[in-house]
């Protein structure tokens, strides 16, 4: 990264910097900066490492038995998926110009004062700072105004106070939708294979049906075109549902994804009461993204087309009548034809 030319360009190169030397798991300044490769970002070596944890519950500790050789780890910046080695996070790469500037930007910051000009000011008292929120009205807003202005009966909080709490909530959402849209490509994953294992199943019944269907095609003909056409229509149904599944899954997390993108962009803004007006919102929208998905699932053997199944162990003369049953229906019919030779023996002996 060009950090020169971006300090350059910006007004205010020390907020610019500052900007750059975030984690975006834990909103602090980078801790033991680690690369991610090969994205390049970077994160604290801690919370790199919980996310891998959380990520592979099974993989074995540094002081373990190191009995699986790595895991998956997908960078919470662009999703990008890395495969470790067996180290897991402790492989990956120090950054050490990172931690350089970190260093000289504390010792800069130590001994700079405090610029006139880059908080924001009140419109009613244009001469006074925002410094506090009022909880009643839920804006941030000036001494003045808790004292003679519009909030003199509003319940008020020290801006700082509500600004880390606000700050640490959004980042919990923003852990909160990330898990989250972790488990909804895990669905789309699922319902992708479900799909083609539909396709399978629906392939296999096809070519059993045609194979029994070959030994009387003669007079079978115009019935195998009506079962197959049975079997197309419940295949194209349930592929239909399952495809509107995925694409209903997949515009769920294309807006979650957009929402996490929008909610990092709102930590990097470091004015507490420019981030107030827009959080409290933003974390409505994300806790209800959180909530949980609540599209359709398909139950256990949604797949399975095993259901159409013919035995072919009749009589020509009842072909034409045969239909994909159960076989309480077949068992009726095989009852019926042993009551009927039967009958027909008793009479023929009351004959003799």
């Amino acid at each position: 990264m060009d950090y020169k030319s971006s300090l350059i360009q910006d007004g205010n190169p020390l907020e610019n910097l500052e900007k750059q030397l975030i984690c975006p798991i834990c909103l602090e300044m980078f801790t033991k900066p680690v690369v991610i490769l090969p994205c390049q970002h970077n994160l604290c070596r801690k919370c790199a490492n919980d996310i891998f944890q959380a990520a592979n519950p099974y993989w074995s500790s540094r002081g373990g038995s190191m009995s699986m050789t790595g895991g998956r780890f997908r960078c919470p910046s662009c999703r990008h998926e890395v495969i470790m080695d067996r180290h897991g996070v402790y492989g990956l790469q120090r950054n050490l110009l990172v931690e350089n500037i970190i260093d000289i930007y504390k010792l800069e910051c130590s001994s700079r004062p405090l610029q006139k000009g880059s908080h924001p000011m009140c419109k009613e008292h244009e001469d006074e700072k925002i410094n506090i929120y009022c909880l009643t009205c839920e804006m941030p807003t000036c001494s003045m105004c808790k004292v003679f202005g519009a909030h003199q009966a509003c319940e008020v909080a020290p801006l700082q106070s509500v600004f880390q709490g606000q700050k640490t909530e959004l980042s919990n959402c923003i852990s909160m939708l990330v898990a989250g849209n972790d488990r909804v490509q895990t669905i789309i994953t699922q319902l992708e294979d479900s799909s083609r294992m539909t396709k399978e199943n629906s392939h296999r019944v096809k070519e059993e049906l045609s194979q029994k269907f070959d030994v009387l095609y003669a007079i079978l003909d115009e019935k195998k075109s009506e079962l197959l056409q049975r079997i197309t229509q419940e295949q194209e149904e349930k592929l239909s549902f399952i495809e509107a599944l995925i694409q209903q899954y997949r515009e769920q997390l294309d807006k979650s994804t957009k929402l996490v993108e929008t909610a990092i962009q709102s930590l990097d803004e470091p004015g507490g009461a420019i981030f107030l007006l827009s959080a409290k919102k933003l974390i409505k929208s994300i806790v209800e993204a959180s909530k949980g998905c609540q599209l359709g699932k398909t139950e256990q053997g949604f797949e399975n087309m095993d259901y159409f199944t013919l035995d072919l162990e009749h009589i020509a003369d009842t072909l034409r009548t045969i239909d994909f049953g159960t076989d309480e229906e077949e068992e009726e019919f095989i009852e019926e034809d042993q009551e009927e030779e039967e009958s027909t023996e008793g009479k023929e002996e009351g004959h003799q």
